[in-house]
C-alpha cells in the first residue's frame, strides 16, 4: 500500500510542477525554484518509499551511501557547468 501511495504522490508532484510551468504567470526564477523544490521533494519521497531507505538492519550505512551519491552528483553537475561556462 505504501508503494501505491508513493506513486500517487509522485504523480501529484509531477503534475503540480507541470501546472506551475505552464499555467502560472510567475517570474521565470520563481518557476525554476518551485520546480526544483518539487523535484527535491519527489526524489526524497522516492528514496523513502521505493528504495526502502529506512528499512533493513543497517539503515545508517544506507544513508551514508545515499549522501555520498548526492555529493558525487553535485560535484559532477557543478564541475560540468563550470567547465562549460569558463571553457577550462
Amino acid at each position: 500500500m505504501t508503494q501505491v501511495f508513493g506513486f500517487v504522490l509522485s504523480l501529484v508532484l509531477t503534475f503540480a510542477a507541470l501546472f506551475v510551468a505552464l499555467k502560472t504567470s510567475l517570474s521565470f526564477n520563481a518557476i525554476i525554484w518551485i520546480i526544483g523544490t518539487l523535484a527535491v521533494i519527489q526524489a526524497a519521497l522516492q528514496l523513502f518509499m521505493f528504495m526502502h531507505l529506512k528499512d533493513g538492519e543497517d539503515s545508517k550505512a544506507q544513508t551514508i551511501n545515499i549522501l555520498y551519491g548526492i555529493f558525487i552528483a553535485v560535484v559532477t553537475v557543478a564541475g560540468s557547468i563550470w567547465v562549460m561556462s569558463f571553457g577550462m
